[in-house]
């Protein structure tokens, strides 16, 4: 007898490396990737830490994939060295971005140094004159309340319509002149240390806070300088900041929570030293280690939350898309956050800070940050 082989096999085996048979005799060969252009070959070093090409891919997919907003800004430091370095057109390594919420995390390193210099202590009440009034219960709100965003008061960060936020208010409308005090007169609408409620207006109390230690004037351009020259000598001087101008309003409070304006080298400097639990490049303690330690620790309400800044832990109970990545990075890693897509994100078990500025919206940030992901994803975690 013989045997006759099918016609679809025999074509097969006669003619494997015909391309128009491989769907139907196995499986596809992988997609012919897109050649790179210079100018993502050219934003990615060649001790980057990472192999250069994927690393430029990846990178180049965030300035260049649909539906992840404008990124106007990479910079990606691997152990201190710029491994990547791009910006979109119209911007460069000499252009002030401005932080929005980022700012958060700069106002909590303000108030560990002046903890540290024995000004403020974290768990007594609050330095607020207006909570110390006799049967007001916010004078039991501490300042470790207040930095991990559980003091209890009435502040809505977002409101519909927008301009009944708490946010906008303080910002732009009755409370713009003083906001400190605007955010102060506010109510308890929870028991202090009772739940998490993100807050810009909590963290112009701290500022204000902060002022306070600093002078006993309330003369604006005095509490300006007493906090602009404090920062400057001890933080931002000793980490080469140069570019950063941060704002203040007609009181002369910090606007701690929203307003300050740096190059992307200038945040990633931020965020080594964040990395450095605490030091200057120089090797000088600037806020002590267990100061960071506790900006990074989940509070007692929040495994999403620490002093002023984000943590890439899971949080099962949580009701909005979670503001980092927990399934794809470290639970070690941390995240100083602004408003439309501004994120410094810092790994220490991988030796990485990554800084994406631009412009997202709320759809756009969840995709944008995978892909942020899958940069970092190029770093191995030590001990891995």
């Amino acid at each position: 007898m013989t045997l006759r082989m099918p016609s679809l096999i025999a074509a097969c085996a006669l003619l494997p490396s015909l391309a128009v048979f491989t769907a139907s005799c196995g499986e596809a060969p992988p997609a012919q990737l897109p050649p790179l252009s210079q100018e993502a070959l050219d934003a990615v070093s060649d001790d980057a830490g990472a192999p250069k090409d994927q690393l430029a891919r990846q990178v180049d997919e965030l300035f260049t994939t649909e539906g992840l907003g404008e990124t106007r800004a990479l910079l990606l430091l691997n152990d201190g060295k710029i491994a990547a370095e791009r910006y979109g057109e119209g911007y460069d390594n000499e252009t002030r971005f401005i932080s929005w919420s980022m700012a958060k995390t700069v106002t909590a390193v303000l108030v560990g140094m002046l903890v540290a210099d024995g000004l403020l202590s974290v768990d007594e009440p609050a330095t607020v004159p207006l909570w110390q009034r006799s049967g007001d219960p916010r004078a039991d709100i501490t300042l470790r309340h207040l930095l991990q965003m559980r003091s209890g008061l009435r502040h809505t960060e977002a409101g519909d319509p927008p301009y009944e936020s708490s946010e906008v208010r303080m910002l732009f409308l009755d409370g713009r002149d003083d906001m400190a005090k605007w955010a102060k007169e506010q109510p308890l609408e929870a028991e202090p240390g009772e739940r998490f409620e993100y807050s810009s207006n909590t963290t112009v109390i701290l500022a204000d806070i902060a002022a306070r230690a600093l002078t006993d004037s309330e003369d604006p351009e005095a509490r300006r300088a007493a906090v602009n020259s404090y920062l400057q000598e001890r933080l931002f001087a000793p980490l080469g900041m140069t570019s950063i101008v941060p704002e203040y309003d007609a009181s002369g409070t910090l606007i701690g929570g929203s307003l300050m304006h740096a190059t992307a080298r200038d945040y990633a400097k931020f965020g080594e030293f964040m990395r450095a639990n605490g030091r200057a490049p120089g090797g000088e303690q600037l806020v002590p280690s267990r100061w960071i330690e506790g900006m990074v620790d989940p509070s007692p309400v929040s495994e999403l939350y620490g002093y002023q800044t984000w943590l890439n832990r899971p949080e099962p109970d949580i009701e909005r898309p979670h503001p980092l990545f927990p399934d794809r990075a470290p639970a070690s890693m941390f995240a100083l956050i602004g408003h439309m897509g501004q994120y410094v994100l810092v790994s220490p078990e991988q030796g990485i800070t990554l800084v994406r500025l631009g412009h997202s919206t709320s759809a756009e940030r969840p995709p944008m940050l995978d892909q942020a992901a899958d940069v970092m994803a190029l770093y191995p975690v030590a001990g891995e």
